[in-house]
């Protein structure tokens, strides 16, 4: 074992998405494992950027095992590729430019749930509405679920 993770162990694909009409407005997240599992949500008056670590947050919270986050969200995947997360701990979470960063109410969780098993998350960009058919279900799930206020999950 590695970090928590059977080295043996394969990690479960999820797709995640958020999406917002108006920014701020109505707005819905949502992940799907391919054949599997799927979840949606919404809210009332939010940004594209919080739908996108929502999205991420609930997958990595929901979901057991290994896991390989694919999102169209550069502002998720290089958080933790480029490890932002680390400068903002030593920085009591500021910014590079000594600013409080954005969201650390949806970042705190979601980095708290990446470091308490190191390996067992990883993350992955897809480019959107690039033809992926995941990320064209999530981005469909997430629109969705902004304009209904309403999520599914199943």
């Amino acid at each position: 074992m590695l970090g928590g993770v059977t080295a043996l162990e394969t990690a479960t694909i999820v797709y995640t998405d958020g999406a917002c009409s108006g920014n701020p407005g109505p707005g819905g997240w949502a992940w799907a494992v391919p054949s599997g599992a799927y979840c949606s949500g919404a809210a009332e008056r939010t940004t594209n950027q919080r739908m996108e670590i929502k999205a991420a947050l609930e997958a990595v919270t929901t979901l057991d095992g290994q896991l390989e986050v694919v999102s169209d969200s550069t502002y998720v995947v290089n958080c933790f590729r480029d490890r932002w997360w680390e400068g903002w701990l030593a920085r009591r979470w500021t910014n590079s430019q000594k600013k409080p960063v954005a969201n650390r109410d949806l970042w705190e969780p979601l980095i708290d749930a990446y470091r308490a098993a190191p390996g067992r998350v990883t993350f992955r960009w897809v480019k959107g509405h690039g033809g992926d058919p995941m990320n064209d279900l999530v981005d469909r799930m997430a629109v969705e679920a902004a304009l209904r206020q309403q999520g599914r999950c199943g």
